[in-house]
């Protein structure tokens, strides 16, 4: 009886000191994702998005892993395109996004990114592409996720101003929202209710 107790006694042991060595593994593979994070709190872009690669790659290096520890990875890529987004790399953000997994919300980071690209863009034709696609995208992140409401709210401005631009193509840029607002010296007031 003993020796029984022995043996599941020294089988315990071993059993903690690998899950030990495995969690002090872990925490130092994982490591650039913590300065990532340290670095986006205290607003220094540059690190946090190469500490975030660092990690990223690890993932990438690992694809078992990449899918055991999916949400982690899906974090990294979206604070990736989050910190691309609202930095003005919209074009960066675009290309990352199309490689992103769906949980990093990559539809709607890309829809965003072709939204304020199309905002600046001077030429007719190609902010209409660029509308066009952030509503393609847009779509994609309500199918994605039909509960969002910014995604919803964010289709539906990209919808209304893409109607407005094709009446109206050679609006400046600067003008764009003026599109959505009706012209009080155009039409009538608004009535108010009474009631």
């Amino acid at each position: 009886m003993k020796s029984w107790v022995k043996t599941v006694g020294s089988l315990a042991m071993v059993l903690l000191l690998a899950s030990g060595c495995a969690m002090i593994a872990y925490a130092r593979w994982t490591r650039p994702i913590a300065d990532a994070d340290a670095a986006m709190a205290a607003g220094d872009v540059g690190r946090a998005l190469a500490s975030y690669a660092v990690a990223e790659k690890r993932f990438d290096a690992i694809p078992p892993l990449k899918r055991l520890l999916s949400s982690e990875y899906d974090r990294i890529i979206a604070n990736q395109l989050r910190m691309l987004f609202h930095t003005d790399r919209n074009e960066e953000t675009i290309e990352k996004a199309a490689r992103a997994p769906e949980g990093a919300s990559p539809h709607f980071w890309a829809a965003a990114a072709c939204f304020e690209q199309g905002r600046v863009e001077q030429d007719p034709s190609a902010r209409l592409m660029y509308f066009g696609r952030a509503q393609q995208e847009l779509m994609k992140a309500v199918g994605a996720a039909p509960d969002d409401w910014d995604a919803k709210f964010d289709l539906e401005l990209a919808l209304r101003l893409t109607f407005e631009l094709r009446r109206a193509p050679q609006t400046p840029p600067g003008e764009l929202m003026k599109l959505l607002r009706p012209d009080p010296k155009a039409g009538s007031a608004p009535t108010k209710r009474a009631g």
